[in-house]
């Protein structure tokens, strides 16, 4: 892990960690408010009805 940061701040430089610590949280933010919330469009499923035709 230590490498990986090590490597991220050669590539980047320590001007623009920050910014980009800042996007990938913002990013994880809006990713966990997004799967905890259901659009209106989608339903959640419904079960089965077992006298439903087989469809084979």
């Amino acid at each position: 892990l230590i490498i990986i940061l090590i490597i991220i701040l050669i590539i980047f430089g320590a001007g623009k960690l920050p910014e980009i610590g800042s996007g990938i949280g913002k990013g994880i933010k809006n990713f966990k408010k997004a799967t905890h919330e259901t659009p209106e469009g989608i339903e959640s499923p419904k079960e089965e009805n077992d006298t439903a035709e087989d469809k084979t």
